[in-house]
């Protein structure tokens, strides 16, 4: 007879902790949800950032000469603070790794901490999907050259349309600096829905580079 009390209620207890859980888990995620609308990836001039910018100019990306950096894969469109206290270490391997587009390891820390709290990715998760990315886009040629360019905002746009399949001409946006009234490009923003495929990007993602721009050789 305790046996058969025993099972009743080791049956009634299973039941009402699967219901809540679910109902806890999907208020949970009602609740964690920031409305995400998709990602912008911001990938920066280097050398341009480096000339422009003499604060800058200690930094690793500059003393090592790199010509492409990520500085961040930013949440969109969300409508609460994003900041998070959690975790941004990285194994030794997997830093190395993103050193290769992300060399300030502080650079990556406060970026973690500003933004971790609205992305549904653990830090590791989150930096494995910008080297995933980064390794997938492809640039002009122009962007790496050794030489300054003067290029066409459209012409620039559509090569990389033209490199990059599923991408269109509203899934890219570029940023420019002036440089003694000469605009130069500092930065390009490349939108993502959540699943990694390109979008067009949002409204409030704008381009400030008029139709024609320099690119800063490498160095």
């Amino acid at each position: 007879m305790i046996f058969k009390l025993l099972r009743k209620l080791k049956k009634q207890v299973t039941a009402w902790i699967l219901c809540c859980s679910g109902f806890f888990l999907f208020n949970s995620q009602l609740l964690a949800a920031p409305q995400l609308q998709g990602y912008v990836m911001q990938v920066q001039l280097t050398p341009a950032v480096c000339a422009l910018e003499p604060s800058k100019q200690k930094q690793r990306k500059c003393l090592e000469g790199y010509s492409l950096t990520i500085t961040g894969l930013l949440p969109e469109a969300t409508e609460r603070s994003c900041s998070t206290n959690s975790s941004a270490n990285l194994s030794p391997l997997q830093a190395k790794v993103v050193a290769r587009v992300m060399p300030e390891e502080n650079a990556r820390i406060q970026l973690w901490r500003s933004i971790g709290a609205c992305v549904p990715m653990s830090a590791s998760q989150y930096f494995r999907t910008v080297i995933n990315l980064a390794d997938r886009l492809k640039v002009p040629a122009d962007l790496t050259s050794p030489e300054n360019k003067n290029v066409q905002y459209n012409i620039l746009k559509n090569q990389f349309v033209k490199l990059n399949p599923g991408m269109n001409n509203n899934s890219i946006r570029f940023t420019c600096q002036n440089s003694q009234n000469d605009p130069v490009l500092t930065e390009i923003q490349i939108c993502y829905r959540v699943n990694g495929q390109y979008k067009q990007c949002s409204n409030h993602i704008v381009s400030n580079c008029p139709s024609s721009f320099s690119i800063k050789g490498t160095y």
